[in-house]
């Protein structure tokens, strides 16, 4: 069969990984269909592993030993790859910042925190501390590096189309100095500016709304269903059942139209970003 682009293996560990699975796979003469024919996954994802893209799912690793007889080779090398692709992030998000790439359209609702990729350094600090009291500097400064490396969900060309629902005590209630958060909601409106997301913003008025339980986020893909993800301080949850993401869908709809539209969120956004610049104690919405 036709061999496909080499694999750059001294890019990382997942990367190698993903090489070695496609010589393996390449030299028993199989094609990506023929190698997940009795998994539950696709052909696209197996590619995506291969080109160290995508994490190996332990039953997908067990499978592909089972059918190229490598002794256990791949499911033996998963928690390295688990490690390496985790970085600053906490082991549950790793698979969402996967998902993250491969994303057509990105809604969140925010209760308590501006989104990790719109986060600047002294808002991340505060946040991972507030969490982690004891953490080193060093796994503090990796947070924020691996935060930062999201931005580009909100800046780059090729990001998801996003929508963000934040609630108005993201604004009004300053986990930082207010210079510093005068600068992270110039940044926010900054980046919105762009339009390539778009901002609302619930008031503390609104009374009883959907998701008083806290953060949500919804992913949609081209080559598989949507799935929603939802977190606590120390955990995090991915919901892909069908029929339960569509049913928090639906709230999410009735939670966006109790929101006040964009253009007014951002003028809302300035505003504040103004009343810390200039010393004001952010006014409530009337």
């Amino acid at each position: 069969m036709p061999r496909s682009k080499d694999i750059d293996g001294s890019m990382g560990v997942p990367t190698f990984y993903g090489k070695e699975l496609r010589w393996k796979r390449e030299s028993a003469g199989l094609s990506l269909e023929e190698t997940v024919a009795g998994s539950f996954y696709g052909k696209s994802y197996l590619s995506d592993i291969e080109r160290g893209e995508r994490r190996m799912p332990l039953d997908l690793a067990r499978h592909v030993d089972q059918l190229l007889t490598t002794d256990g080779f791949f499911e033996r090398r998963c928690e390295d790859v688990r490690r390496a692709r985790r970085g600053g992030h906490a082991e549950y998000f790793v698979d969402v910042v996967e998902m993250e790439r491969r994303a057509q359209e990105i809604e969140e609702w925010d209760p308590m925190l501006i989104p990790g990729p719109l986060q600047l350094e002294p808002y991340i600090r505060a946040v991972a501390l507030a969490a982690h009291p004891m953490e080193s500097d060093e796994r503090v400064a990796a947070k924020v590096e691996s935060r930062r490396e999201r931005a580009w969900l909100f800046e780059s060309e090729g990001a998801p189309e996003s929508w963000l629902v934040l609630h108005e005590s993201v604004l009004k209630q300053p986990i930082i100095p207010p210079d510093a958060m005068a600068e992270q909601l110039a940044h926010i409106v900054e980046v919105m500016r762009r339009r390539r997301a778009f901002p609302q913003i619930l008031p503390r008025k609104a009374g009883a709304h959907p998701f008083l339980m806290g953060m949500a986020r919804f992913m949609t893909f081209a080559d598989a269903p949507p799935v929603m993800y939802t977190e606590s301080m120390y955990s995090g949850q991915l919901i892909d059942d069908p029929a339960l993401v569509k049913q928090y869908a639906k709230a999410y709809g009735r939670l966006k139209a109790a929101a006040l539209p964009p253009e007014e969120s951002l003028k809302l956004i300035e505003q504040t970003a103004e009343d810390y610049r200039n010393g004001k104690e952010p006014n409530r919405i009337e």
